[in-house]
């Protein structure tokens, strides 16, 4: 990078850091330190939320997962908006109304202990497991620029993570998400415009859409129902309004943000407000990748983008020979992309048809490639999946200086924000629902903070490990939701269960939850179905079994 980015760079994140630090600076007690207090208006919640949504994975791989799969991902979030209604409802209120710190602490009172402690677990691993692929995330970017190995790069972005969360808390967190929010969404906005001005100059925005959508990257609906398909309207409805029921809802990352709120209604305007705005914004970020494809369709990409997948077999017969068939099948389609988009413009049907089916031969073929070098690169004993690498590697290699520095602020910005509330969710919930509830039960304030500060410390320390092995996970926006959807299910069961069947007893649901997350983990291992309906499966069998349960007199049983 040229001295102007670094400067951008730099000044964002000291920016960024010492804004949250300052603006934290006062003394705290556990609930300021964990909620930030109840002072966040409706606006602040909006954007807490979806910074604590959006994190580096977001986007690095959100735009690679346009340029390999197309827009499908959107439908992913078609669910959001009913379960943020369904959230603002009946979660908020009662939340508010006992005045928990946790979600998990309400279900001591509803059921008891065990099932409280039991559903906090489900919060706690798969929460620090995703935490240590966000890490692992803006650590690509190191690794690509300077060519560090991974651990240095982990262990550096983890330390950066964590002064200000350990010094800040949840106040600190919460106070640089709106900062962080605006750079985001005005670095992907000019990543998008850039990217249009650098194609030809006869390429219009609107030429450009045509072509992406002639080469199937804009197939953002698909109605069929089919249970293996990972994406489709009836997946990202009903899936994903599990998935999404059961995050807002239920997991403390995001129950912490807007238990911040300074009231209900303030709580509920955030989280209605995040359900109108993340739709588009998400179709905004993967129509960026789509962007990137027909840039790449006038400018040979590399064969993988993975710069240090590349040095692990360039020296290879095999990866030269791949690399030579790579740049004969460009000429041939950027030649064939330049006689499409001509096409398109004239609205000269006869040809379209014919060169639109060379165009995605070609490309078929050109993924086939790419496919083959992937796996001589794993063969290696490297990481050849690189959807985390495309947007990354464009912007490196194409925007101007100073923009470049701009968009990786993006990602680090980006990173501190879902990564910091992730961590802070961690400790909230191991302080409040298993230190303070089963060790240390009457201690001061002081004592308390400070534990959450070690407990913080600690939660970053666990999760720089688990990025230590991130790379062999894939595409990490997908793996981050699959990870999720494995657990979100099964306590979002538990939540429905204390909200709706109130017959339904303690020991009743405890062993539900555990048989309820055995067959959710049966049906990914097996792999019965898509991942999102795992949420679907995880919530449904946790009622039907805690209700049967319950008919066999199990909840007059000891447990």
């Amino acid at each position: 990078m040229s001295l102007l980015d670094w400067l951008v760079l730099c000044l964002t994140l000291a920016s960024i850091i010492g804004y949250g630090i300052y603006r934290s600076r006062r003394a705290q007690n556990l609930e300021s330190y964990l909620t930030g207090g109840h002072s966040m208006a409706w606006w602040q919640v909006c954007l807490s939320v979806m910074a604590t949504q959006a994190s580096a994975v977001t986007f690095l791989s959100g735009p690679g997962q346009a340029y390999t799969d197309g827009m499908r991902f959107v439908q992913f979030y078609f669910g959001l908006p009913l379960a943020m209604i369904v959230i603002s409802v009946t979660f908020v209120p009662i939340f508010h109304k006992l005045n928990v710190l946790t979600a998990y602490e309400f279900l001591e009172g509803r059921f008891d202990l065990k099932t409280r402690t039991l559903t906090s677990l489900l919060f706690l691993v798969p929460r620090w497991l995703s935490t240590g692929i966000s890490i692992y995330a803006p650590s690509i970017i190191l690794s690509t620029i300077f060519g560090w190995d991974i651990v240095s790069t982990n262990l550096a972005m983890g330390g950066l993570l964590l002064i200000y969360t350990v010094l800040g808390g949840s106040r600190a967190v919460s106070y640089t998400h709106t900062q962080q929010m605006f750079i985001v969404l005005g670095g992907m906005a000019l990543a998008g415009y850039l990217v249009v001005r650098l194609l030809p100059g006869d390429m219009g925005f609107v030429d450009t859409l045509r072509v992406a959508g002639k080469m199937g990257k804009l197939n953002t609906i698909n109605w069929e129902f089919n249970l293996a398909d990972r994406y489709n309207v009836w997946s990202g409805l009903i899936g994903g309004f599990f998935l999404q029921l059961s995050y807002f809802g239920t997991d403390q990352s995001q129950v912490g943000r807007y238990l911040g709120g300074e009231s209900i209604g303030q709580s509920r305007l955030g989280l209605l407000m995040n359900g109108i705005i993340k739709i588009p914004m998400q179709f905004f970020i993967l129509l960026v990748g789509a962007l990137v494809f027909v840039f790449y369709q006038f400018e040979q990409p590399p064969l993988l983008f993975n710069r240090a997948a590349i040095e692990t077999v360039e020296h290879t017969a095999e990866y030269r020979e791949l690399q030579q068939q790579h740049t004969r099948h460009f000429s041939e389609k950027k030649k064939a992309v330049t006689e499409l988009s001509a096409a398109l413009k004239e609205g000269n049907e006869a040809r379209i048809a014919p060169l639109q089916e060379q165009v995605n031969t070609l490309n078929k073929e050109d993924a086939g490639l790419r496919s083959q070098a992937q796996k001589l690169v794993n063969a290696k004993g490297g990481d050849g999946n690189d959807t985390n690498y495309v947007f990354l590697s464009f912007v490196v290699e194409y925007l101007p200086k100073g923009v470049v520095g701009l968009l990786i602020a993006v990602i680090f910005v980006a990173s501190m924000g879902s990564i910091a509330a992730a961590i802070n969710s961690l400790t909230s919930s191991f302080v409040v629902d298993i230190y303070r509830r089963m060790w240390v039960r009457d201690a001061s304030e002081r004592h308390y903070v400070n534990v959450s500060r070690i407990s913080t410390a600690g939660w970053g320390l666990l999760s720089i490990s688990v990025a230590m092995y991130a790379s062999r996970v894939g595409s990490l926006i997908e793996a981050v939701n699959i990870l999720g959807s494995l657990f979100y299910g099964t306590i979002l069961g538990v939540f429905i269960v204390a909200f709706y069947f109130r017959k339904i007893g303690a020991n009743a649901t405890f062993w539900a939850a555990i048989l309820a997350e055995a067959i959710v983990v049966v049906c990914w291992w097996l792999d019965l179905t898509a991942f999102l309906w795992l949420n679907l499966i995880g919530c449904v069998a946790l009622v039907g079994i805690g209700w049967l349960l319950h008919l066999t007199g199990m909840d007059k049983k000891q447990a």
